[in-house]
């Protein structure tokens, strides 16, 4: 059983390996509420998950140590085993997905860890991770459906109430559900009149599902840039957690969790993978109920995004948020035209971060030709004025 007092045995154990993350205002997410982020993506691993890892670990006997221990993850848990296992120097097997970020993958090897890509997704290679558990006697490290799992990410809870009493509300990312369950469970328990909101990408939602119909269910696929919480099936403690002890769990798009890394990124000089952020996209585009003037902490739980998607999240936050907008206008093909568009554009304050002439196209007329711009923008209604201002100076915009 999942007790008040484990979760603080819990603390105590992690309290010489784990940083205890600082909780920072973030006054800009969203205007009308007193936002603050809880940066668990400084942690050592760059996740929560470290917490439950070692906690696990640190509590099974000498004879379950002996034998090793085997672990399947998208990424952060396997970090968290392969830490903790060295730190303890038990031998650990970590089963990934095959499309798990390469960064990932390197730096789980880096903590010492045998590792092992499995073709699919998280579940792939949570099936894999049992099978070898069996063949070799290895003690399985399940990355959230674990009661001291759960406790050690409840730690998170009690570091919370110490660094900001007069809390009202947290927003907690949710893949397999072992964060939000410890985090929900310790809140609830110091002070019931907390919310604690959870929040899946709209992707892969098989908690938001599974409490909706009152039952486990299992997504058939699921697809996310937050790969951290790209999971087909919620497990069946967190699932009774997330029933008894949470208010809420939306979901966000992509494109809104591409926009909470910019804003990180920007406002805070903090990086945070997808599942890290979705906590704070659901903040910015207030799909959480009833938080204004509340005292609201945004768990930004891991910081491990890949380098090599890094730019291509921040376009896509860019062209969420309306500081990207890409212009197609069709001109008259005459000298002229493009100091025209041109003129317009720098006059209200927009920048031309690329442009393509084409004067053949079967889409226009023989004597037209069509410019296309990508501009740089401060928001959607400068978006709109530019594009006012050409069509009233009779330009042409072919696209929406």
């Amino acid at each position: 059983m999942l007790t008040l007092d484990k979760v603080y045995r819990a603390r105590h154990v992690l309290k010489e390996v784990i940083r205890e993350t600082e909780v920072i205002k973030a006054p800009k997410i969203n205007p009308e509420a007193n936002v603050y982020l809880k940066t668990e993506n400084l942690q050592i691993t760059g996740s929560f998950k470290v917490r439950g890892a070692y906690y696990m670990i640190s509590q099974l006997s000498d004879e379950e140590k002996s034998r090793g221990v085997i672990a399947c993850s998208a990424g952060n848990h396997a970090q968290g085993v392969a830490l903790a296992a060295a730190k303890n120097g038990i031998k650990s097997i970590i089963c990934l997905p095959d499309g798990a970020p390469i960064s990932k993958v390197e730096a789980t090897k880096g903590y010492g860890a045998e590792v092992k890509l499995v073709e699919g997704v998280y579940d792939d290679a949570y099936q894999e991770a049992l099978r070898l558990r069996d063949e070799q006697g290895y003690t399985f490290i399940h990355p959230f459906d674990n009661e001291n799992v759960i406790a050690g990410q409840g730690t998170i809870g009690l570091e919370l109430i110490d660094q900001l009493p007069e809390l009202d509300a947290v927003v907690v990312p949710v893949g397999g559900g072992g964060l939000i369950s410890g985090v929900a469970f310790a809140l609830k328990s110091l002070k019931p009149s907390i919310k604690v909101y959870g929040v899946q990408a709209a992707g892969a939602p098989s908690m938001v599902n599974s409490l909706h119909e009152n039952k486990i269910l299992c997504l058939d696929s699921v697809s996310t840039i937050a790969d951290g919480i790209k999971v087909k099936e919620p497990g069946e403690h967190t699932f009774e957690y997330c029933k008894q002890f949470v208010d809420d769990v939306v979901t966000v798009t992509d494109d809104e969790v591409s926009s909470a890394i910019l804003a990180l990124i920007e406002q805070h000089k903090l990086i945070a993978e997808g599942a890290g952020a979705v906590s704070v996209a659901a903040v910015m585009f207030n799909k959480i109920p009833d938080i204004k003037g509340k005292n609201v902490v945004c768990v930004v739980s891991g910081g491990n995004i890949d380098v090599t998607i890094l730019s291509r999240v921040i376009k896509r936050g860019l062209l969420k948020s309306g500081r990207s907008d890409t212009l197609t206008i069709q001109l008259e093909d005459k000298p002229g035209q493009l100091k025209g568009v041109s003129a317009i554009i720098s006059d209200l304050g927009g920048n031309v971060v690329s442009i393509h002439h084409e004067r053949a196209s079967e889409d226009s007329d023989i004597t037209e030709c069509l410019l296309r711009l990508v501009l740089e923008t401060r928001n959607y209604e400068h978006i709109h004025e530019i594009r006012s201002a050409l069509t009233a100076a009779g330009f042409k915009i072919v696209n929406k």
